[in-house]
Formats: structure tokens, C-alpha cells, sequence
């Protein structure tokens, strides 16, 4: 393969929890799916090695970059130890209007774990007042990222979907705000600000995407899945897509799938096709 058409899996989790729900793997297959990615030899880019494959300068291949949205408590009490023990990196996004104070609670590998619900259950939380008990704090965050396994980026401050909401009309100057309310969060419990940036649940337009470049934002993540993130592609489009909750062999598949200079966009096309028709 050629460097110049080496494209980078960029892989979307939200919870890792043994749990059932939504948008939620397990940690069983979890693990499986890196002691998979770890068999056959890939690794995880951090975030500025694959901001300078998006800039033209080819990372290695077998290179995937792990992402998690949110901020959910699940992700230091068991991805966190899982990443560890394999060797591998991630980046996660908060939503940081719902990272809380206080002690870091146990992981896997200790006494006494605290529960991680459902996805359904953890909204409902977060609706009720009680984000605490689901979301990470954050002792947690600056631990793992003193640990050097995850790194922490903006996924906008109350991840609010402006556009759909009563004050639609007034969406641009709601998300300049989101964007500086995230922006003096992250630098005042970490120190600084990445140009790394989530979309609320995926949605951005021109107007949004104006914004977050003024704000300092040049790397956009997006929800869409049917894209390869090439050298030299669009840093304003970051294509992903998430991972469903199989064994190792099932993540490999999709993997080598969306990797692929010639089957990977054929498979893009397809499923682009099989969506448009459904709608």
C-alpha cells in the first residue's frame, strides 16, 4: 500500500460496562477486541501523531486512533486498566459541564467498584441532577492522563444540540459559547486546550464549523462513519465509526474493512447507498 492512500481507523466507543445497553461493549469483548488489534500488530496514534497524518505525513500502518465520547465513569474503571494492560492509547471528549470534583474511585484491579449503568440510566441521571455518579471526575481525568494512556480533548460544554432546540435561531452564538465555556474548563483543570474537537451528538454545519476554527479548533470529529481518514484529507471531517459490541475477530474485520485502499471505498459507497435507500 502506498503511503499516500494509508487511511487511519478511527474507532468510537461510549461505554465499556458489563451492563447492557446502548452504545455500550463489554469489558469481555473489550478485551478481546485489543488483545485482537495487539495480536496482529496495530497501534493506537496519539493525537498528534494522527493530526500529522491528517496533515499529509503518513502514520504507520496498522494505525488506528481509539476514541471514546462523553466522559462516562465506565471509561477509568474499566477501558482505562484494559488500555494499560495492552499497551494501548485513546482520547476521550468530555462534555465538561458533567466532570465532577472529588477522590478517584476504584478501577478494575481493585476492591469494591462503583456501578456503571446503562446509557438509559446514566441520561436519566444526568436529567435528575446526579452526573456525578456516571461521569468521571476530575481526580480521574488528570490520572489517566498523568498515566499517559488517554488524553482529553472538548466535546463542547453541556453537549446540547442547539439546532434542534426552542432557541434554534440563536444556535451560533449558543455554540461560540459552548465552545468557550469548554475551552476555560479545560484550561483551568489541565492546563491547557487541544485543537481537538467532538460534534454533540455528531451534528455541525458550516456556521459550526466557522466557530470552532475561531476558536481554535482544526481537527473536527464527526459521527459518520462511511469516509477514510487519508493523508492530507479533511481535517474539518474526521470520519468514524463505532464499534459494536463483538469479540476481536469482529472488530478486525471492520478494521481491515475501512483500512483497505480498494475495498474501503467500495464498502463506503454500499453503505451510503443501503442508508439513502432506508431513508
Amino acid at each position: 500500500m502506498r503511503p499516500s492512500s494509508r487511511t487511519v481507523p478511527v474507532l468510537m466507543y461510549h461505554h465499556i460496562s458489563p451492563v447492557d445497553g446502548m452504545i455500550t461493549t463489554s469489558p469481555v469483548n473489550f478485551e478481546l477486541q485489543l488483545a485482537w488489534l495487539a495480536r496482529h500488530g496495530y497501534r493506537a496514534l496519539s493525537s498528534v501523531e494522527f493530526a500529522a497524518h491528517v496533515d499529509g505525513r503518513p502514520a504507520p500502518s496498522r494505525s488506528v486512533l481509539i476514541t471514546f465520547d462523553d466522559g462516562y465513569l465506565d471509561n477509568w474503571v474499566y477501558a482505562y486498566p484494559l488500555l494499560r494492560k495492552y499497551g494501548f492509547s485513546a482520547m476521550v471528549f468530555l462534555i465538561t459541564s458533567r466532570i465532577g470534583e472529588g477522590p478517584a474511585r476504584s478501577h478494575l484491579g481493585q476492591d469494591k467498584l462503583p456501578e456503571t449503568p446503562s446509557h438509559r440510566d446514566c441520561t436519566r441521571r444526568i436529567e435528575e441532577g446526579d452526573a456525578d455518579s456516571v461521569m468521571l471526575r476530575w481526580s480521574e481525568v488528570r490520572a489517566m492522563r498523568d498515566a499517559g494512556t488517554i488524553e482529553f480533548h472538548s466535546h463542547t460544554h453541556t453537549h446540547t444540540r442547539w439546532d434542534e432546540s426552542a432557541q434554534a435561531n440563536d444556535k451560533n452564538r449558543l455554540m461560540a459559547r459552548e465552545l468557550s465555556d469548554s475551552r476555560a474548563a479545560l484550561m483551568a483543570q489541565m492546563g491547557g486546550v487541544s485543537a481537538h474537537l467532538c460534534w454533540p451528538q455528531g451534528y455541525f454545519d458550516a456556521e459550526y464549523v466557522a466557530l470552532a476554527r475561531q476558536a481554535g479548533f482544526r481537527y473536527l470529529y464527526t459521527t459518520r462513519a462511511f469516509g477514510q481518514n487519508r493523508p492530507g484529507g479533511d481535517p474539518s471531517s474526521i470520519y468514524r465509526f463505532a464499534v459494536r459490541n463483538t469479540a476481536g475477530a469482529g472488530l478486525g474485520r471492520r478494521v481491515r474493512i475501512a483500512a483497505h485502499p480498494l475495498l474501503g471505498p467500495l464498502f463506503n459507497r454500499w453503505k451510503r447507498w443501503t442508508h439513502a435507500r432506508r431513508r
